[in-house]
């Protein structure tokens, strides 16, 4: 009996250190991870950490390097970008999100957003996390924008009702409005500083998935997140505003296309048209759809029988069951100003100069790949008010009309989900081939596109700039 438990130990031992010696293998040291990279990687890594604290810190705008890359060193140039990225992130000197627990600790912090975008503008946050465990690929992260009633209480009910909604595991950013009266709206310059800097960070903290991302909001936060969805439709899986609904003219369906969209009124809601322009949202994307079927997925709904308040439960499980295509082959961009910012690029589109001149116009791109052949419509779009309320003197439907824009430039970036960088790539531009042959990878490009969009989907390798005076 000694002998056979002896020799059952020695065999445990043995087992052990053969598992031991595996893990050992598979599961390299950091010190022998980082000596794989080479001494130029460590260079290159080295340049766009210092142009990225420089970035961060509003010294420099744009990285320029000639350095040509192989198409078969691009993973490994994406990976050592963003890490240059997430380290200027992490030593840049700003107030940070607070460290992640659990949602219904109600944890906060608070940003102090810049005076010059808006004075005294305090935003307190809740961060924090549902569910069990963590995803093996990132939480998906909500942003929840509270009704406009008094602020304090507001946020306090916002944490109280995103804790009940069914949508774990997931992260969740619910801000408190910082100020009230004319400031109290969730598009305004300084909430956009917000959002971005919200996005930025949890992109880097590598705990948030991506491509699951959503916005959503209550009323006044309804009106926001409708905005918002079309403002920053290429970062978002979906968006869900609820007892809420713009004119179109403020939140254009177009930019939609390629995210999960979801509007629910009360029928009865009738202050400020809420459902009127609910049902022109649902008509809008309605034709959109049949005219692009599964681009515009959406779901906008007048609920019967009810008025402001409506149940919130079903918006975040419908959510929830999309993801973000980074890589759309079609793309439909109106580039609208909210609160006099124009955003400068939008999936892969980065604009370097604007073809409308001021606000009476706007610049619609809509840029459509079939395999190697790259088709680009630049167009100036102009509003007609059709319907206006007499009360408040809202514009309420209208008609648009476009024509080819004649000035502006715009980059177009690229990658091995979009085109094929190994072939010949076909450019035509509002008719006119503009573009024929090899695109070749760039470091400039990896950076500067980090740079632009702090996005680890999109890191493009290789861009065409446009120019519609030529």
């Amino acid at each position: 009996m000694k002998i056979s438990i002896y020799f059952l130990k020695t065999l445990s031992l043995a087992f052990a250190f053969m598992f031991y010696n595996n893990c050992w293998a598979k599961e390299p040291a950091p010190q022998e991870q980082k000596a794989k990279m080479s001494k130029a990687e460590k260079k290159v890594q080295k340049k766009a950490e210092t142009f990225f604290s420089d970035y961060l810190a509003g010294k420099v705008k744009k990285f320029d390097d000639k350095t040509s890359i192989k198409q078969s060193e691009v993973k490994q140039m994406q990976h050592i970008v963003w890490e240059a990225w997430k380290n200027a992130n992490n030593n840049f000197a700003e107030q940070k999100l607070i460290d992640l627990g659990k949602l219904a600790r109600g944890k906060s912090g608070h940003w102090n957003l810049p005076a010059d975008l808006e004075p005294n503008a305090v935003m307190p946050y809740y961060w924090g996390s549902k569910g069990e465990t963590a995803p093996e690929d990132g939480y998906s992260l909500y942003l929840y924008t509270h009704g406009s009633g008094d602020k304090s209480s507001e946020w306090k009910t916002g944490l109280a009702i995103c804790q009940k909604f069914d949508d774990a595991p997931s992260i969740y950013f619910i801000p408190q409005i910082p100020n009230m009266g004319d400031y109290y709206r969730w598009w305004q310059k300084a909430k956009q500083f917000a959002w971005e800097k919200m996005l930025r960070l949890a992109f880097v903290s590598g705990k948030v998935n991506p491509n699951k991302v959503y916005f959503f909001g209550i009323s006044e936060g309804g009106y926001g997140s409708q905005r918002l969805a079309s403002f920053y439709a290429d970062y978002l899986a979906g968006a869900g505003p609820m007892a809420g609904g713009e004119p179109l003219k403020n939140a254009p369906a177009e930019n939609c296309r390629n995210i999960a969209f979801s509007l629910r009124t009360g029928a009865l809601d009738r202050g400020f048209y809420r459902n009127k322009l609910t049902q022109y949202v649902k008509n809008e994307f309605d034709r959109l759809e049949k005219l692009n079927p599964g681009s515009f997925i959406h779901s906008v709904e007048l609920i019967p029988g009810m008025g402001h308040g409506i149940d919130y439960h079903p918006t975040t499980p419908w959510l929830k069951q999309y993801t973000r295509n980074p890589y759309p082959k079609t793309v439909s961009w109106e580039n609208f100003e909210m609160d006099g910012i124009y955003r400068k690029g939008f999936y892969n589109l980065f604009v370097t100069e604007r073809s409308n001149d001021d606000t009476k116009s706007r610049t619609y791109y809509e840029l459509d790949i079939k395999g190697n052949n790259i088709d680009l419509k630049v167009d100036l779009v102009t509003y007609k008010p059709t319907e206006i309320d007499p009360n408040w003197g809202i514009e309420l439907a209208f008609e648009k009309s476009y024509q080819p824009a004649t000035k502006g430039k715009v980059m177009i970036y690229l990658c091995e989900e979009l085109v094929n960088l190994d072939k010949e790539i076909t450019l035509t531009v509002n008719g006119k081939e503009v573009f024929k042959g090899k695109v070749k990878p760039e470091l400039k490009h990896i950076v500067n596109s980090c740079a632009a969009f702090f996005d680890p989907e999109r890191l493009y390798p290789a861009a065409i700039e446009v120019d519609l005076t030529k």
